[in-house]
């Protein structure tokens, strides 16, 4: 980082000495090609800027979101998809990958939850500021009398953790239920007990898969995910005992919205840690979230 930031001043430099020689020559060209580096330069030092607040340990990994809608029916379910969605725009956006893990489709409309992973470059430092409760106020589309609604749907993200970690899991500190999957798949999967769900007892964490057509290919996804979020549930309890049990001002809780986005009577989406504040909900719904991110890695 230190060489990129040198290289940089050198490089601005360089830019401004031409720069001023063509201004002096009245090289409209140079000036042009001089403008456009700089640009270009520009951007490249905000990456490594970037990169600066990407430096823990686990900001390389990939991670897994998992999105529950709460309490108030298809309102929520619904909200949960559009968030699913928000966040699949951006994978799309920022050119990586997402993968359907595990989904529960909502009664009448949306989702009652959702799991998927997402690989990429330093996806889980971008995303890890997303777990929390996000809330929308709106019309809503379910309603006749067009009356305003409050919707809530929790975020959930935890990296991936590489293969060389070790997690101790214990079988007798683990339930494992088999179940019929209720999502797409072909007669195959609905027709058989393919779906797994593993409770790690001692923690109560609970990680489920019902995307794969074999049983025995859902428990090792299960298992993955598992040993993920075991590492994340340690990595966070080490950072409370760090902060001196100030983990309070991050909790997830109903009572504790990071983000709220407003459709109506006004336009805003308002990030309640950082104040950041963009007036194009529909933009930010559309996968426009990188000022968001950006703004809590400097908090």
């Amino acid at each position: 980082m230190v060489k990129n930031y040198e290289f940089s001043v050198k490089e601005i430099n360089d830019l401004a000495d031409i720069y001023q020689l063509a201004v002096e020559e009245n090289n409209k060209k140079v000036i042009d090609e001089t403008l456009k580096n700089a640009v270009d330069l520009r951007s490249n030092t905000k990456k490594n800027e970037i990169k600066c607040f990407l430096s823990n340990e686990s900001d390389v990994l990939d991670c897994y979101i998992e999105i529950h809608a709460g309490a108030g029916g298809t309102e929520s379910q619904d909200w949960a998809e559009m968030l699913k969605r928000m966040y699949f725009k951006w994978v799309q956006r920022k050119d990586f990958k997402a993968s359907l893990i595990s989904e529960h489709k909502g009664d009448e409309a949306g989702i009652k939850s959702s799991t998927f992973k997402i690989e990429g470059e330093y996806v889980y430092g971008w995303l890890k500021s997303e777990s929390g409760i996000h809330r929308l106020v709106r019309v809503s589309p379910f309603d006749s009398g067009a009356r305003r609604h409050t919707s809530f749907a929790s975020v959930w993200v935890y990296p991936i953790i590489d293969e060389s970690i070790e997690i101790d899991i214990k079988d007798k500190d683990l339930r494992i239920d088999t179940y019929r999957s209720s999502g797409a798949g072909g007669q195959h999967v609905n027709t058989t007990d393919s779906a797994v769900r593993i409770t790690h007892l001692p923690t109560k964490i609970v990680v489920q898969c019902q995307n794969e057509r074999s049983q025995h290919k859902n428990k090792e996804t299960c298992m993955k995910m598992l040993k993920a979020r075991l590492y994340d549930f340690e990595l966070k309890k080490k950072e409370k005992e760090a902060e001196n049990l100030e983990s309070a001002k991050t909790e997830i809780g109903w009572g504790h919205q990071i983000r709220s986005y407003v459709l109506h009577p006004y336009r805003l989406v308002k990030d309640n840690r950082t104040n950041f504040e963009s007036t194009d909900p529909d933009k930010v719904l559309d996968g426009n979230i990188d000022a968001f991110l950006e703004s809590s890695l400097y908090k």
